[in-house]
């Protein structure tokens, strides 16, 4: 893998290649550093090398000289709000919660497990044949797919996913707008999901758990779009019924939704 630190408007895993925003490029912060070390851990751990690039020599020469030292970086904590991407309504991305979006089609077998599931699990197949299909065109390596994994709670990458998968290319800004279809959000807090025992930290996700996550132990909240109400109501679990919201998609596009969802979330 190659973790590439440069001047870009987000950060993005493609084709083996960690594209590293920074909030306040030139300058690197200690958080940052935090995700490149975590990085770096993880694909060691799955007998990945990693080779730190950037066209900036001062950012390369600060980060090898303070990856000597990375037991400094094992307490920092997430800032409030992280700002390395601004594409959303509120100008970076905000930390308390964490979500997992899936369509409603995927809601429905969630619901009837009581657990979301990872890749592997839920579809029952080899990582090494889901790493094959051409629905992974990030390219991800087998490991990825052993996970559940979350995006920050105000981000709209989840619902740009589903609309993804659903049309099975790369949507327009006429989907995320009039064509725009949310999914269903689960959401978590992100110092209660922490603890979970099988969580990681992989320097790229806010964060991912191994094989599953049981909802009724978890889960802080579920938004399902008020269209979908008569067809999930009746299988939502009775002890997640006080825990699921329909909001209307009153919105006129993707990133609309996802500031409305949130507000709701932060008033609960």
């Amino acid at each position: 893998m190659i973790i590439q630190i440069g001047n870009y408007d987000f950060t993005e895993l493609w084709d083996g290649v960690y594209y590293k925003a920074l909030s306040d490029y030139p300058h690197i912060s200690d958080w940052e550093i935090k995700n490149v070390i975590d990085f770096m851990n993880y694909e060691m751990l799955n007998d990945r090398s990693t080779e730190i690039q950037s066209d900036n020599e001062d950012i390369l020469s600060y980060i090898k000289m303070e990856l000597l030292n990375c037991n400094k970086y094992i307490d920092i904590r997430r800032p409030e709000k992280i700002t390395e991407c601004t594409a959303c309504k509120h100008g970076g991305c905000l930390t308390r919660f964490l979500c997992h979006t899936s369509p409603v089609e995927n809601a429905i077998k969630i619901f009837e497990c009581g657990k979301l599931l990872s890749a592997v699990n839920a579809r029952q197949l080899p990582a090494e044949d889901l790493r094959k299909e051409p629905r992974n065109m990030a390219k991800d390596p087998v490991d990825f797919f052993d996970y559940v994994m979350f995006s920050w709670g105000n981000c709209q990458a989840g619902d740009r996913l589903v609309m993804e998968r659903k049309m099975d290319r790369s949507p327009t800004e006429e989907d995320l707008s009039v064509n725009f279809t949310p999914g269903v959000r689960f959401y978590f807090d992100y110092e209660k999901l922490d603890k979970h025992p099988n969580v990681v930290h992989d320097g790229f996700l806010p964060m991912k758990v191994k094989d599953e996550v049981s909802l009724r132990d978890y889960v802080y909240a579920i938004i399902i779009p008020a269209e979908h109400k008569d067809k999930l109501a009746h299988i939502v679990p009775i002890d997640l019924k006080d825990k699921v919201y329909y909001l209307e998609n009153d919105c006129k596009d993707i990133w609309n939704w996802s500031e409305k969802v949130y507000q709701f979330i932060e008033g609960i």
